[in-house]
């Protein structure tokens, strides 16, 4: 049966993959980005793009309330986006923190909040968190603020699964491990991952459609290798 599914940060990498996936399996789709020529450039009839910085309250609610009023329900909301700091702890501003956690983690929960008229019991929440939120996972250095803002939206699905175990939606967090993307290349110059983006994409959109049947307010960790 199709899905109305949103997916944030589709506009590059496992993002971008995955809104293509989950149209040509016949899913209704609503892609968020900042940049929306990548995802129009597709020319999916099943993909809506709307322009959304996730930095911005306005930007948020403007998204929410054109997918409220095209759709009456939405069944996955996959936070894929992410905002990656790599400086030295000394050389990281309160900017940067800022920055980061709002993308990974206030953007996160306005969003959701935005879009919790049109959830039902089965609907599914998924946040995309990574390896370096864990507690007790290896660290990195330079990866202050986004490591810890990824732990801090672990916590809040926890959170939110507990106070919606009711009435749904369910809400899991998937940790990452290394993709071979933009963002891991940032992180992690040179490295090659042992997985890219259509790979671990596959993987997304299979849990965001099946994986509130087994699991709420779980965090699963997606990773083969370190980083």
């Amino acid at each position: 049966m199709s899905k109305t599914i949103v997916v944030t940060g589709a506009s590059r990498g496992i993002g971008y993959e995955l809104i293509q996936l989950l149209a040509n399996a016949g899913h209704t789709v609503v892609a968020l980005s900042r940049k929306r020529e990548p995802m129009i450039a597709l020319g999916h009839a099943r993909i809506t793009a709307i322009s959304t910085d996730l930095t911005q309250s306005k930007s948020i609610d403007d998204a929410a309330t054109e997918i409220l009023s095209n759709h009456d329900r939405v069944d996955v909301l996959i936070h894929n986006a992410g905002m990656l700091v790599n400086k030295p702890f000394a050389a990281i501003t309160a900017e940067d923190f800022q920055q980061c956690y709002q993308v990974n983690v206030f953007g996160v929960a306005a969003l959701t909040q935005a879009l919790m008229p049109a959830f039902h019991a089965q609907s599914h929440v998924v946040a995309i968190s990574s390896m370096g939120g864990i507690q007790g996972s290896a660290k990195f250095p330079g990866l202050a603020a986004y490591s810890s803002a990824k732990a801090a939206v672990i916590t809040l699905f926890e959170l939110l699964a507990e106070e919606y175990k009711e009435s749904g939606p369910k809400f899991n967090t998937l940790a990452l491990g290394a993709v071979q993307t933009e963002m891991l290349a940032e992180a992690f110059p040179g490295y090659e991952a042992p997985l890219n983006a259509a790979e671990m994409a596959a993987y997304i959109a299979d849990f965001g459609l099946t994986g509130h049947k087994y699991y709420n307010g779980k965090v699963l960790e997606v990773s083969v290798s370190t980083p």
